[in-house]
């Protein structure tokens, strides 16, 4: 099992997408992380015996940041705020999301500026490399003063409370540590407040909302090459210079992965010379709309890497000596870039949905209706393009942008918050509609592409129909489809589509 650094190493895309896995990597700190966090620590001991007012160190918090606490009472009051603030509700979050989560928040720690003690920080780390993964509620969280409300269940765990995963089962906190041989730990001044400040859930979300987004911009190019063998469309706007004309990266590097992905086509050639001078939209214009996504996904990458390696404790601890109060913990960085990914995947959705109705309508195709054999007598794809239309349709709500709301808590000190929570929950599941939409292309091209007895395709579209093939058989009859569905759509996620076609053609992209 390989082990994570944390510290004065930054976190990589590579390695969010490990800590979103079944087997995630072991945490540690370098030396240099150690001794920034027993320094800092020192400033906050210190701090406490200086007789002033210290916000989240002697004094309540958000409108009670004014109310002094006597120095008996400061461990009580950590455990109080803990308590007090695990107030979330609703499904949890998927294990994995929980799982970067909670590494996400150990990794802010472990830069030394949030006042811990060492031993929370080590505590922390031997939680998680013990396997024992805290169990976090999906809503309750506002994304301002940090995502609050689940990051209290899981500081829960730490002081043997709230419920977690141990192994397979989900089990109460204590029970979890003692199965573990470990004990729960006793928090000291600012140490509740140091694991509920700060941005982690949203951030995780975002993260498996973007790793997964990326594999589905690949599969688009993919579906796009099928689509367009199917339906016997031609690939001169895909020529390299319309589209340096223009010079948008994305655009660019799309009409390349479509170039490659028809080059040596027997179909291509066979209707050089045919009267089709142009083909819609869907398929003329996909490298502007899905390269589009691939530039706004290079940006919202860039939040992200920023976001999983900041400090966004309040207030913040400095070598200097300064104990300052500030806002790393609003959110709204993560929410923008949600919502800015939740646009982007509508639309890979959007054009997709339009070269399913495409191959499927026999008006625009040339194909047998809806690519039934016997179409009258059987409905085919019929009722695959509703589906696919139902789910765009949903993805235009979902888009709606989360973070234009606001609302004022805690009697009005929080008076803007973010809703990253809520944008990035909204763009993970706007991501698997999109999914079963580019699912229902695939397959549509997949028995399109059936009809076609004479010349073969493209060495990239012959691999990625003998991925297909693995999960679909031929549409001879009709039959029930959600499982046909459901195998394409799997084979997106978990990248087997691509690595395929990328093993003839090379990495695409």
């Amino acid at each position: 099992m390989t082990t994570l650094m944390l510290g004065s190493n930054r976190l990589q895309i590579e390695d969010l997408e490990r800590l979103l896995g079944p087997r995630p990597p072991q945490l540690a700190t370098d030396a240099e992380a150690m001794e920034a966090v027993r320094a800092a620590r020192q400033l906050i001991d210190a701090a406490m015996a200086d007789g002033a007012v210290h916000y989240g160190i002697n004094t309540g918090f958000g409108k009670l940041a004014g109310v002094v606490v006597p120095p008996e009472d400061l461990r009580a009051l950590q455990v109080n705020l803990v308590r007090s603030h695990a107030c979330g509700v609703g499904q949890p979050l998927d294990r994995s999301i929980c799982q970067l989560a909670f590494a996400l928040r150990i990794a802010n720690m472990a830069q030394g500026r949030s006042g811990v003690r060492l031993a929370l920080l080590e505590h922390a780390i031997q939680v998680f490399n013990a396997g024992i993964i805290p169990v976090l509620p999906a809503q309750g969280s506002v994304g301002a003063s940090g995502d609050l409300a689940p990051l209290a269940h899981m500081a829960l765990v730490l002081i043997g409370e709230g419920r977690a995963w141990s192994g397979e089962s989900v089990v109460d906190g204590d029970v979890a540590l003692r199965d573990a041989g470990l004990e729960p730990i006793e928090l000291h001044s600012k140490e509740g407040l140091s694991l509920l400040n700060g941005t982690q859930v949203s951030t995780a979300l975002l993260a498996d909302a973007v790793l997964r987004a990326r594999r589905l911009a690949k599969a688009a190019d993919i579906a796009t090459a099928l689509t367009l063998e199917a339906y016997k469309g031609t690939d001169v706007a895909f020529d390299a210079r319309i589209h340096d004309l223009r010079g948008h990266e994305g655009q660019c590097m799309v009409a390349s992965n479509l170039r490659r992905l028809l080059e040596g086509s027997e179909l291509r050639a066979s209707h050089a010379d045919c009267d089709r001078v142009q083909d819609n939209y869907c398929l003329r214009c996909a490298p502007q709309v899905h390269g589009a996504t691939w530039d706004g996904l290079r940006y919202i990458e860039g939040v992200l890497i920023r976001e999983a390696n900041a400090v966004t404790d309040n207030p913040l601890v400095f070598p200097e000596g300064d104990i300052l109060s500030g806002g790393n913990f609003h959110a709204q960085p993560v929410a923008v870039a949600a919502d800015f990914l939740k646009i982007l995947i509508s639309e890979l959705a959007n054009i997709s949905e339009r070269r399913i109705e495409l191959l499927v309508n026999p008006d625009l195709s040339g194909l047998p209706p809806f690519l039934a054999e016997g179409s009258g007598l059987r409905s085919g794809l019929m009722i695959a393009q509703v589906t696919a239309a139902a789910l765009v349709s949903e993805n235009k709500v979902l888009a709606h942008p989360a973070s234009v709301d606001s609302i004022s808590t805690s009697a009005g000190k929080e008076d803007h918050v973010s809703m990253a929570t809520h944008a990035a929950r909204q763009a993970g599941q706007i991501v698997d509609n999109a999914t079963f939409v580019l699912a229902i292309e695939l397959m549509s091209a997949f028995h399109g592409l059936a009809f076609e007895k004479t010349y073969k395709s493209s060495v990239g579209v012959e691999a990625a129909r003998g991925e297909l093939a693995r999960v679909l058989q031929p549409l001879t009859e009709d039959r029930v489809l959600s499982g046909d569905i459901e195998a394409v759509a799997e084979m997106v996620s978990e990248g087997r589509l691509i690595t395929a076609v990328e093993s003839c053609l090379g990495a695409l992209g």
